[in-house]
């Protein structure tokens, strides 16, 4: 613990949401939940309009339109995201060496390393002008988190929700501490908060009260001495700056089972290639290529396969992927598949590309050993299961991406059906726009990358040193900016 509130944890508000919300006008003030729209889909972010109606994230969007049905339903746009968080850690670095990304829109920052803090006052200045900062940037609102320990500044970040600043001062930790849920503690999750309820826990002033003892026979020796210390408020992790990834994945669920083999392999191998753009793009490599596969009664099937070396080739890693699926039975459908990569270096191994031509020639001859002639020469693969029009059309036009016509500029995408794709054309800056309906190969209507959220950003390249210590319009003694 340390004895000034240097260690700040942010974590921007309902973050892609108010990003949608920030890029359309005509949503700002209204529920919009973020996530996957199909069937099976599951809601990644919902809106604090939203969240009013009991949405929220990990549920299933079946659940939240029955709960929100009026409220906007949009496909994530990863890309807008990431650029709009490469800007958020942009201006955390500069306030310290370290900083510790935990996702996109959450990181810990260790200001005392940087220089930029030393005791409340000038932690709390530090706090403010990030909050400015990040809203003049993006246009979107974070919440600070400031106390001595890491678990502290990430209470105090949730306790300021949504756009506030809650300062911890050393010394107070376990009066605030004293009347929260236990569930508030990192590790307590559903589970063991039942156990600690029966057991007559239901505060972290319980868990404190009881003892180090008591805790290590309900829980066991490991988590009970750490649950005793948590509720004491003591944590001595430093912030890291490096969090090395340990892999890197992807999967898709699908809307409904597929049966077709061929189109199980062509979707594996799309999915490989994926993944390694998603591991370029981190300039890393890998040497153990895994596969997922969900089946239609929800047993879950993984199958990995370690290569000479890592690789960040599309091909080696897309033969890798299509040889662990000849293992797996995908009789009576699949609902999910998933390829990633473990093992993870900075560095490819050469060989790799003869690596994988000896694959294919390995399972050439396989096949010319094992297959049985086919009449007529040779054999014919199923023909792929149709996609209907509407599934055509919802994966050109996902709602809520962006769209530019040659006549009607730039817009998004309010929903397709029926071979036809509504658009409103607006733009983060202008007053909610118009809608106009089109049909789905409309020559003049493409796909379109998004626009920055705030056309004409404040000037921060001398920040921290100019920063203004406090938001302007802002209520410094609003929701959440106090001190206990």
């Amino acid at each position: 613990m340390r004895p000034a509130p240097t260690i700040l944890h942010l974590d921007m508000d309902a973050f892609y949401a108010s990003a949608e919300q920030a890029a359309k006008p005509s949503l700002r003030g209204k529920a919009v939940v973020v996530g996957g729209l199909g069937p099976r889909g599951v809601v990644a972010t919902a809106s604090y309009e939203a969240r009013r109606l009991g949405v929220h994230s990990a549920m299933p969007t079946a659940q939240a339109r029955r709960l929100a049905p009026n409220a906007a339903y949009l496909v994530p746009r990863f890309s807008l995201y990431r650029t709009v968080s490469d800007q958020v850690m942009e201006l955390l670095g500069r306030l310290s060496p370290l900083v510790e990304p935990l996702s996109l829109d959450e990181a810990f920052v260790d200001l005392e390393a940087g220089g930029t803090a030393d005791d409340s006052a000038s932690a709390r200045a530090t706090g403010e002008g990030l909050r400015t900062a990040i809203h003049a940037v993006t246009g979107l609102s974070g919440s600070v988190g400031l106390a001595g320990s890491k678990m502290l500044a990430k209470i105090a970040s949730e306790e300021a929700k949504p756009d506030g600043l809650l300062l911890i001062e050393p010394g107070t930790e376990r009066e605030l501490l004293a009347p929260m849920s236990v569930r508030i503690l990192p590790g307590v999750g559903p589970a063991t908060g039942d156990h600690l309820r029966r057991a007559g826990m239901t505060t972290v002033h319980d868990l404190a009260e009881a003892g180090e003892a008591e805790l290590v026979r309900l829980v066991g020796k490991a988590h009970g001495h750490g649950l005793y210390r948590m509720a004491l408020g003591l944590d001595d992790r430093p912030v890291v700056a490096e969090r090395d990834a340990k892999s890197v994945s992807v999967e898709d669920t699908f809307d409904v089972d597929l049966h077709d083999r061929v189109r199980v392999r062509a979707e594996v191998e799309r999915l490989a290639v994926r993944c390694v753009e998603r591991l370029r793009a981190a300039d890393r490599s890998g040497r153990t290529v895994v596969l997922k596969v969900r089946r239609y009664d929800f047993s879950t099937l993984t199958r990995s396969e370690t290569l000479r070396g890592p690789t960040d080739d599309p091909t080696v890693v897309r033969e890798a992927a299509g040889r662990l699926l000849e293992s797996v039975d995908t009789t009576g459908g699949v609902r999910l598949l998933g390829v990633g990569v473990t093992g993870l270096a900075d560095y490819t191994q050469e060989d790799l590309f003869a690596q994988a031509a000896d694959a294919r020639e390995l399972a050439q001859r396989a096949q010319e050993h094992s297959s049985p002639p086919v009449e007529g020469g040779e054999e014919s693969a199923p023909e792929p299961e149709p996609d209907s029009a509407e599934l055509l059309a919802a994966r050109r036009w996902p709602a809520g991406h962006d769209v530019h016509h040659e006549e009607h500029g730039h817009g998004w995408v309010q929903g397709s059906g029926v071979g036809r794709v509504t658009v409103r054309f607006e733009e983060p800056w202008s007053a909610p726009g118009r809608v106009l309906t089109f049909r789905v190969d409309d020559p003049l209507l493409r796909p379109a990358d998004p626009l920055p959220l705030v056309r004409d950003a404040a000037d921060y390249s001398s920040w921290p040193a100019s920063l203004p210590k406090s938001r302007s319009g802002a209520d410094s003694s609003g929701g959440g900016e106090s001190s206990p």
